[in-house]
């Protein structure tokens, strides 16, 4: 089925160009064979994706005590209750760059690790600050490409930041893996519950002008979530032109502006998208040997 897509200003485009050879060394099999699949501008034919795999991501040891510039695991502060880590890949807030926000309660410290995993994607930061309040410290990222000097376009690339982010979490704050769905295969610990996809899922689609409509999903997290659901929207002719993916803990907490043929999409249509996202989202097809 082909992908409508057409937009103005600044959207999010997912190019079909392959990853680039600093994400395959970085994450080896993760990254899919090249692909047609629109996120903003082109209208070309959408192909079926293979399965995400992390490969690149190994299972931490038991015993790991790694910090990056934060507080030794160990320590006191880690006897206190685990806060619920959250990364948030925002495409809307800066026109030209592509935003990271990293929060674990007050645990984080420069992140220098984590920038320079960033680079070693073929990304430029370009600019970095921090800023508290009552959820704890918030490390921002704005990100670049360091071939162009562009926000990040291509899925694969946006869910190798957030899982690249993630894996950092998990190796330089392991007690972050009883919190985060990763953790169950690559952390210390695994998740100490388990999220029930039929009541974790909700979805709602709401007008945004007469031009494009706000799509709000809530999930349980799986790594390639986000290229999954592109390519579920995409598959029924609705274009994505920007938004914003967060991870909170267990869940996956997504904003999309969508659109068809450049216009908000209609009831019938609004129906037939939730319904497609939530008979897709409760039966996922990742399974252990996608890991």
């Amino acid at each position: 089925m082909a992908a409508m897509a057409s937009a103005s200003g600044s959207a999010l485009c997912f190019t079909d160009a392959s990853c680039s050879p600093a994400v395959r060394r970085e994450f080896g099999a993760l990254c899919l064979a090249p692909r047609t699949i629109t996120f903003g501008f082109v209208d070309k034919p959408i192909t079926s994706l293979n399965r995400l795999r992390l490969s690149g991501l190994k299972p931490r040891a038991a015993n790991a005590t790694a910090v990056e510039n934060g507080k030794q695991d160990g320590s006191a502060a880690d006897s206190d209750k685990v806060p619920t880590p959250v990364v948030i890949v925002d495409q809307d807030s800066d026109p030209d760059a592509t935003v990271v926000e990293v929060t674990f309660g007050d645990r984080l410290g420069a992140l220098l690790d984590t920038m320079n995993a960033l680079k070693n994607l073929g990304l430029n930061v370009v600019k970095a600050n921090v800023y508290l309040d009552s959820s704890g410290k918030h490390n921002k990222f704005a990100i670049t490409k360091a071939d162009s000097g562009r926000k990040v376009e291509d899925p694969e690339l946006l869910e190798a930041i957030r899982l690249t982010v993630i894996n950092n979490l998990l190796e330089f704050h392991p007690e972050s893996s009883s919190q985060l769905a990763m953790g169950a295969a690559f952390g210390v610990l695994p998740p100490t519950e388990q999220v029930d996809v039929d009541i974790a899922t909700h979805i709602k689609i709401e007008d945004d002008g007469p031009d494009r409509s706000l799509l709000y999903i809530e999930t349980a997290d799986r790594p390639g979530l986000l290229v999954e659901l592109v390519k579920m929207i995409t598959d029924i002719s609705v274009a994505v032109e920007s938004g914003e993916f967060d991870t909170e803990g267990l869940l996956a907490k997504v904003k999309f502006h969508v659109s068809y043929r450049s216009k908000a999409l209609i009831k019938p249509l609004q129906q037939v998208l939730a319904n497609s996202l939530r008979y897709f989202l409760r039966r996922p097809s990742t399974d252990d040997s996608s890991f």
